[in-house]
């Protein structure tokens, strides 16, 4: 169950977590709005392009078409690209990471660690993915989180834009921000009343993803800022701690490794879930702080 949600395992909790279509998956593609997924060009004070920067979504179905002009010229134009996680494929090594920080022995059952009155929606969403109520026993409770972030999620992460970017980046340098490793440890981390936090968060949202699963994939596909910004102030990101660990420390960290690397010779095409970029403390407004112009990139 781990490593169904190993590529890009915080963005499913994001809520930015699947496929980019501008309507309803069985749309014709005929009557879908082109896609414009979130783009900058970066450049220094002086007007120089440093590099561009994408926001991505890690999974897809895979008949959507992202892939825009202008992404496939940086693409192209970039010498290496920036990725959260650079090895993406669930195999042995990633495994044996999951299973070590992820499993731990005489854990309460799932169930008591949440308030009563989301007991029955726990069990409606175990269901819905085909797990016994003792399958994620084992599981701390930010793992069953995660794992239970998935089953309501559509799209494939074998689809994904990080994945796909990767391949096309083959006999490029791909630089990661985190790896796997350092993603599950943030989580594991988390004192165990956030990760319950975040658990209570995961289960009440379930019904409104049922509802309509797509709503952010229509806002990842349109490059809707707004709405991606709103979306990273609800859910489990309206619990101030949770929002700190999960999205805006992270930016910090990454904004304070990518302003050397932007002023190094190599141009980098950074690509990064879409929360991280939009809002005061996205990456876009940390780099502008930084003396760095972004202009989006229609």
């Amino acid at each position: 169950m781990g490593l169904r949600f190993a590529a890009g395992i915080i963005a499913p909790l994001l809520l930015l977590l699947a496929a980019g279509c501008s309507d309803t998956p069985d749309m014709p593609a005929a009557d879908r709005a082109p896609p414009a997924p979130l783009l900058y060009e970066i450049a220094s004070a002086d007007g120089s392009v440093e590099g561009w920067m994408v926001g991505t979504i890690h999974a897809l179905p895979a008949f959507v078409e992202w892939r825009t002009p202008a992404l496939a010229k940086a693409a192209d134009s970039a010498d290496l690209l920036v990725v959260e996680v650079r090895d993406l494929s669930g195999g042995g090594a990633a495994a044996a990471i999951y299973a070590g920080l992820a499993k731990s022995p005489g854990l309460p059952p799932l169930d008591q660690r949440l308030p009563p009155e989301l007991r029955p929606q726990l069990a409606a969403l175990m269901a819905r993915g085909g797990l016994a109520a003792n399958d994620l026993a084992a599981d701390e409770t930010w793992a069953a989180a995660l794992a239970l972030a998935r089953i309501d999620a559509p799209g494939d992460p074998a689809n994904g834009v990080d994945r796909a970017l990767i391949a096309d980046f083959a006999g490029r340098p791909v630089r990661e921000l985190e790896g796997f490793r350092g993603q599950l440890a943030i989580f594991d981390r988390l004192p165990e009343d956030q990760q319950r936090a975040m658990l209570a968060a995961v289960v009440r949202e379930s019904t409104s993803a049922v509802r309509d699963p797509e709503r952010l994939q229509r806002a990842w596909i349109a490059g809707d800022a707004a709405m991606i910004e709103a979306s990273t102030r609800q859910g489990i990101l309206a619990d101030p701690a949770l929002r700190a660990a999960l999205l805006t420390a992270r930016n910090r960290r990454w904004a304070a490794a990518l302003g050397p690397l932007l002023a190094g010779d190599p141009r980098p095409l950074i690509a990064v879930g879409t929360a991280h970029l939009v809002g005061s403390d996205g990456l876009a407004a940390l780099l502008e702080a930084q003396g760095y112009r972004l202009r989006p990139i229609p």
